[in-house]
């Protein structure tokens, strides 16, 4: 079986040798592996297969330093160790996307940290490496998650201050930061982050709705206490607790499809779940709506779109080779409607990319905007 500092040095050389990773967080890498931070039963892969490092120490360690995601906490810890579960509630994040937002975030020596969502506690640890543990304090609403963090960093020699509560709410009493870091997605950026930062820093945080999760935002943030920042990446997280969305189910949310009301498209369901610019439009102009697909054994793909609160739901079908799509669709909402008059508003704005899109966080609530904060995109006529 290979060392683990033998794979920690493979995987910190491959990302320097595929541009992600500069000298300063190479070294706090190499000083703090990724294998002291996480526990000896994880789940891993598409289909978050059990692991456990008593049961196959070398499967354990590869997914350990592989350049992906491992989760250490299933279902909020209702699921044991060795059992699937349904939803992942803590990860480690793939070493990639954390080198990427450290350097989104651009701390420097000096700079106070807040991190929200302290996790395994490796993110931390790398900040602390960097800034000093006296310049870091993270957030972590679990308190078996924190617990476990707070020996992790104490393993390798770091005291980094860790906090149980709601991320949401930062860490008051420690501001104000020169950063602040969330690892936990957010679709309604907290203002408290803004005003626990000193005007001329920055926030870095994973930013999605229902229908596209896989934004990164960074926001400056000015005098005013006003925060204004554009989409700069793509990450995919969990989102803060608060604000996680109920689990789909088709047999309970859309149980016969047969009563839906049918129609065709031209519109390809590739072109609305697909294209990440038309992904972030979709979501802003239509709220509260859920997009997955179920592949059929002809061949046929099946795309879904539930809003869970209000009971409607629509389905778009496509075939190879078909010149257009079935549609379905139920309920008081009707959702592809709404999706496909979205799509045609992006098309309409000249198809702009995720770069072209920011966000203005005041006082008074968010906006989304494009190109320029005066150009609000509008989400069913409120600002968010």
């Amino acid at each position: 079986m290979t060392a683990p500092r033998e794979l920690n040095l493979r995987l910190v050389e491959g990302l320097a040798e595929a541009g992600v990773l500069d000298g300063a967080w190479r070294a706090a890498m190499l000083e703090v592996p990724r294998h002291a931070f996480i526990p000896d039963d994880i789940w891993v892969g598409e289909d978050l297969a059990p692991v456990s490092r008593r049961d196959d120490p070398t499967a354990w360690l590869a997914a350990v330093y592989s350049d992906a995601p491992v989760v250490v906490q299933m279902d909020d810890g209702r699921t044991a160790p060795g059992n699937r579960g349904r939803v992942s509630s803590s990860a480690a994040s793939m070493p990639t996307v954390v080198v990427l937002m450290l350097r989104h975030l651009d701390a420097q020596p000096g700079d106070s940290v807040l991190e929200i969502g302290t996790g395994t506690g490796w993110n931390a640890a790398l900040l602390a490496v960097r800034l000093g543990d006296a310049q870091v304090a993270s957030v972590e609403v679990d308190p078996g998650v924190a617990e476990m963090a707070r020996r992790n960093l104490s393993g390798v020699g770091r005291r980094v201050g860790v906090r149980v509560g709601d991320g949401a709410d930062g860490w008051p009493e420690r501001a104000p930061f020169d950063r602040v870091m969330a690892t936990a997605a957010a679709e309604r950026v907290p203002y408290a982050w803004v005003a626990q930062t000193r005007p001329g820093g920055r926030i870095v945080t994973p930013w999605g709705n229902r229908y596209y999760n896989g934004s990164l935002l960074s926001f400056g943030v000015g005098a005013d206490g006003v925060a204004t920042g554009r989409i700069v990446d793509t990450a995919t997280f969990m989102h803060l607790r608060a604000q996680r969305w109920p689990l789909v189910d088709l047999d309970t949310d859309v149980g016969d499809a047969e009563r839906g009301e049918r129609s065709v498209t031209d519109v390809h369901p590739y072109y609305v779940t697909g294209e990440p610019g038309a992904l972030v439009a979709i979501g802003q102009r239509v709220p509260d709506c859920r997009p997955f697909s179920v592949s059929e054994e002809d061949g046929a793909v099946v795309t879904w779109f539930v809003d869970h609160a209000t009971g409607s739901w629509a389905s778009s079908r496509y075939e190879p080779d078909a010149p257009e799509f079935p549609v379905r669709q139920s309920g008081p909402r009707r959702l592809w409607d709404e999706i496909e008059a979205a799509y045609l508003w992006w098309t309409g704005a000249g198809s702009p990319g995720p770069e072209r899109y920011g966000i203005t966080v005041a006082p008074d609530g968010q906006a989304v905007w494009l190109d320029e904060p005066g150009n609000v995109v509008r989400l069913r006529g409120r600002r968010f």
